[in-house]
């Protein structure tokens, strides 16, 4: 059960991470933020991380094996990349349209796919 909830807990963490990083960018397309300061941004960026942070930090806790979860460090952090790229590719093709996937990116995916199977190797 930690294992489920420590992934649940990474997806939400990213799909907030992927909106602190790059929603700006889509407010900026929509002509809202056009006029913002760096600052603004910034500020605006911090305030949606807060709501990563919030689920990256129990789920890093709840996963941990010295925590009495099932992953050891260096599988929470490709379990982590994984989930992040995966998150960013599925709102990147839906609110960014003119960035389509390419097989090279499919290539880069099946590696970190094969990384996860490496780091869980005995």
């Amino acid at each position: 059960m930690r294992a489920l909830w420590t992934i649940l807990l990474l997806v939400t963490s990213n799909i907030f991470m992927t909106f602190a990083w790059y929603g700006h960018l889509k407010l900026q397309e929509m002509k809202i933020s056009n006029g913002w300061p760096l600052i603004l941004v910034i500020l605006f960026s911090w305030g949606v991380a807060f709501f990563e942070y919030c689920a990256q930090v129990p789920a890093n806790r709840i996963g941990f094996v010295e925590n009495g979860g099932p992953f050891n460090l260096m599988q929470l952090k490709v379990i982590q990349e994984v989930i992040s790229l995966t998150v960013f590719t599925i709102i990147a093709t839906f609110l960014f349209k003119g960035q389509p996937v390419q097989w090279n990116h499919l290539a880069a995916f099946g590696c970190l796919i094969l990384a996860v199977f490496f780091v869980f190797l005995k």
